[in-house]
Formats: structure tokens, C-alpha cells, sequence
């Protein structure tokens, strides 16, 4: 352990739907739910005006509708959150080289590595002037923690939320953590949790009286021996700065269980096709192909088939889920569907007996145009309005979308530094309007380059 708080853990203050907000003049101060607005939709995060009627993250969407009617719901931009996140990161990496992100809005920083801190007083110096800077650059606000372990950094920004600083010295952690539930240490969940409550543990301080044998019997081995150190505030974990994607997978929780198997198998094919675009905004391929099914019962069965080569051919990825569904019962109902990749690679090994046949089809022997099919006229495609994206109409200038149906769009127009703006409907085919580009939540500077947020907004890529 080190005899300095020099490990610093940043967290980003509600983070998308802060963005929203500081994005909308008119969301400001009120409850911003921000997530899937289907009727299997689950919130993604939510402002702390929301958190105020119960909503949190992970919730149903459904039943964040019932808890806060009043909200504004807002589909995600993750390319502009991601286009804040790199502002953020980049902050982060001037203070030292080891940076280690956990999320969009979360990391470790060693600022001992990078220099930026080597005792208390400089360690409380460089987490204020980060935040500063953060909101300089970016118009929104983090927490940060200081301790000397991981651990420790992550759970002082947890409590100096929201936009706060917590120092916690060497030397205090044991008496921190003692009278706090067992449920404040990483890893300890509702069926952790529950479990020590049986067995009569209830505090961090309780653990350790508990002994390391008496957890491990409770527990198992691995469980029971990174608990009892935990409760001892032991955490020798470094800051790593580059770590590996080891798989990349996706997976939906259904509001009611699913008991059509036809049904099950159309979730698996969407769900692998969600799977393998991340695969390729990552520019990563996989050769093992994973099933996950949770049933009606909460039992989770994992199949997996590993290919002859690393792919990022949708129809293999498909084809390779679909056959492990059939050795999957699922009567009785399905509650999550999951499908992941791994054995990942930065290449594709091509099928080759995929490309004889395309090469086949492409042969360049073109028949009489009489005995080709007559092209089908293409209807024109619906413009699709999408809640709380961006706009631009050429009378009224950039605003957002409110929401969308029976052939009509609202739209609100206002900038990040503007009053709140004017509410107007058009039809949703008004060529006068059309989607438009985030704008910077922070104004360039004069002189100043690559200081503003701009991103086309895209689909997450995440680390499984």
C-alpha cells in the first residue's frame, strides 16, 4: 500500500443525462431519463432530479415512466458522449501516462507516475484543479476520490457525489470502512450480501472479525481470500494503463419472460447482429461464439462453438448462435438472451468456401436484359425523428427533437448557450428540416483548435 493518496479515481456526474442538460437549456434543473424508449427499454442513467422518484440506472424504462411521468426521455447520443468523453481522457493523460479507463465516464489515474502528485497536499491540489479544468473544457462536472489503492479512490468518489472531492489519508481506511455495510465492498451483490447476513456479517468490520477461514468456507477459496483482504482495505491492484478487450458481447432483460420459441430464436439472430457492429466499430473479429440464456427459474446456461478462423461475418455469427440455441431448453420461459464473441483478433479469417461462391456470382457473365427481373419501384424512406437528437430546420436554426408520431415532429429550438427555446411542429416530411450534429457544450475560444465537441453520433462500442 502506498504512504500516499496518490491514486486518483474520476467519475462523471450523471453523466449522459448531465450532457442532455447542459445540451438543452430547457431540461435543466428537471428529471432527464435517459435510455431505450421501447417498451423493453432500460435506462441507461438518469439525471439527480430523477433519482429523486426512485428512478436509477439498469430500471425498466416502463417502470421509470411510472415512478416519473413528468420526465423527459431522451434516446442516448453516444457519439457525443464519446466525443466528451475523449475531451475528459485527455485531461486525464496530461496528468500522468498511466490512465486507466473503466467507462466513458470513469477511470484511475496514477498521479504519482505522471508526477502530478506525491503526497497529500498535491494529491488535493491536482484532483481540484482536474475538476476545474473538467468543467472548463467540457461544461460538466466529475467527483474524485483519492486514496491510496484502487479500491479506496473508488469508493471516496462514490461519497463525494455529486461534483465533490474526498481525500481518504493512509492509515484511516480500516476505520472508514468498519462500521460500513458489507454490501459498500466491490463484488459483494444482493446474493453475497444475503449470505453474510445469514452467517450473521453485516459490517466490513464483522468480516474481519470473521477470519479469512470462516469466508473462505463461507464463499469458496477466491471469494472468501479478496473479501477478507478488502475488509482489511488491502488492495495492492495497479493502475494498468492499456487493458485487452477480452470478448465483446451483448444482452437484453426481458420485462416478461419469452415463451415462444420463434420468438427466442428472432432475439438471438438481432441480438447477434447488435453483437458483431461492435465487433466492427472496434475493428476486432472472434473465432468463439457465446450463447447466454437466462431462464424463467433465474438459471443461466453459457454454450459456446468456436470457429475454424476469427470472423466478423454477421450470417456466421448468426448461423453459430442459432446452433447453439437448439441445444438450449428454454420451456418455461426465457428472461435474458445474451450473444458474445471472444478469442478476439484485429483480422478476419476469410471462409473460403464464401468467396468461391461470391466469386461464382460474380463472374461478369451478364444475360439479355429481357431475361432480367423488372426492378421493383423503391418507395421513399421515412424520415425517422429520434427523441432528444439533434436538428436543424432552415428558418428556425438548430434545436431538438421532442418527440414524433401521426405524421408530425416537435421540435424545440434552443443551443447549449441559449435561453430555453421555442416549441414548433412540422410534418415529418418538411424538407425544410433535417438531422443535424451535436453542438459544443463549451464555446471555441478564438485560436483555439479541436476545443469543441463535434461527433457524428454512432453505436456504442463496448468491452463486453
Amino acid at each position: 500500500m502506498r504512504s500516499a493518496p496518490t491514486i486518483l479515481h474520476l467519475d462523471m456526474d450523471a453523466f449522459f443525462a448531465s450532457a442532455e442538460q447542459a445540451s438543452k437549456p430547457s431540461l435543466r434543473g428537471k428529471a432527464v431519463i435517459v435510455g431505450g424508449l421501447g417498451p423493453r427499454g432500460v435506462v441507461a442513467t438518469c439525471s439527480y432530479e430523477a433519482r429523486v422518484f426512485g428512478v436509477h440506472s439498469a430500471m425498466p424504462m416502463a417502470q421509470a415512466r411510472r415512478l416519473a411521468p413528468n420526465a423527459a426521455y431522451l434516446v442516448p447520443r453516444f457519439g457525443f458522449y464519446r466525443a466528451i468523453s475523449e475531451q475528459v481522457m485527455g485531461l486525464l493523460r496530461a496528468l500522468s501516462p498511466l490512465v486507466e479507463p473503466l467507462s466513458l465516464d470513469e477511470a484511475f489515474v496514477d498521479l504519482e507516475a505522471g508526477g502530478a502528485a506525491w503526497d497529500d497536499a498535491s494529491a488535493r491540489l491536482a484532483g481540484a484543479r482536474l475538476r476545474a479544468d473538467i468543467r472548463a473544457v467540457t461544461g460538466l462536472t466529475g467527483s474524485v476520490g483519492l486514496a491510496a489503492s484502487k479500491m479506496l479512490a473508488k469508493f471516496a468518489s462514490e461519497q463525494a457525489k455529486p461534483d465533490g472531492l474526498l481525500v481518504i489519508e493512509p492509515g484511516t481506511e480500516r476505520a472508514l470502512l468498519g462500521p460500513m455495510s458489507v454490501r459498500t465492498l466491490p463484488g459483494v451483490g444482493p446474493a453475497t450480501g444475503d449470505h453474510l447476513r445469514r452467517a450473521g456479517i453485516h459490517t466490513v468490520d464483522e468480516i474481519a472479525e470473521a477470519g479469512e477461514d470462516e469466508l473462505v468456507r463461507l464463499l469458496g477459496k477466491a471469494h472468501g481470500h479478496a473479501l477478507y483482504a478488502m475488509a482489511l482495505a488491502l488492495d495492492e491492484r495497479p493502475v494498468v494503463a492499456e487493458r485487452e478487450t477480452k470478448s465483446v458481447s451483448v444482452e437484453d432483460t426481458y420485462d416478461v419472460d419469452i415463451h415462444d420459441r420463434i420468438r427466442v430464436g428472432l432475439e438471438v439472430q438481432r441480438l447477434a447482429d447488435r453483437c458483431v457492429r461492435r465487433l466492427r466499430d472496434a475493428g476486432l473479429s472472434g473465432r468463439t461464439i457465446v450463447l447466454k440464456v437466462r431462464r424463467y427459474d433465474f438459471s443461466t446456461l453459457t454454450r459456446s462453438e468456436t470457429l475454424r478462423g476469427p470472423t466478423d461475418d454477421p450470417a456466421v455469427v448468426r448461423e453459430a448462435a442459432a446452433r447453439l440455441l437448439d441445444s438450449v431448453d428454454t420451456t418455461g420461459g426465457v428472461r435474458l438472451l445474451g450473444v458474445g464473441v471472444s478469442g478476439l483478433a484485429d483480422y478476419t479469417q476469410e471462409d473460403l468456401f464464401a468467396q468461391a461462391a461470391g466469386e461464382q456470382g460474380d463472374s461478369g457473365v451478364v444475360g439479355d436484359a429481357d431475361d432480367l427481373p423488372a426492378k421493383e419501384p423503391v418507395a421513399p424512406v421515412e424520415r425517422r425523428w429520434v427523441s432528444g437528437h439533434d436538428v436543424r430546420h432552415a428558418e428556425y436554426g438548430h434545436g431538438w427533437v421532442q418527440g414524433s408520431g401521426l405524421g408530425r415532429v416537435t421540435v424545440r429550438f434552443e443551443t447549449p448557450d441559449s435561453e430555453p427555446g421555442r416549441v414548433r411542429t412540422f410534418r415529418i416530411d418538411d424538407p425544410e428540416l433535417e438531422v443535424a450534429e451535436p453542438l459544443p457544450l463549451v464555446a471555441r475560444r478564438a485560436g483555439e483548435a479541436g476545443g469543441g465537441v463535434t461527433s457524428v453520433d454512432g453505436g456504442r462500442v463496448g468491452a463486453g
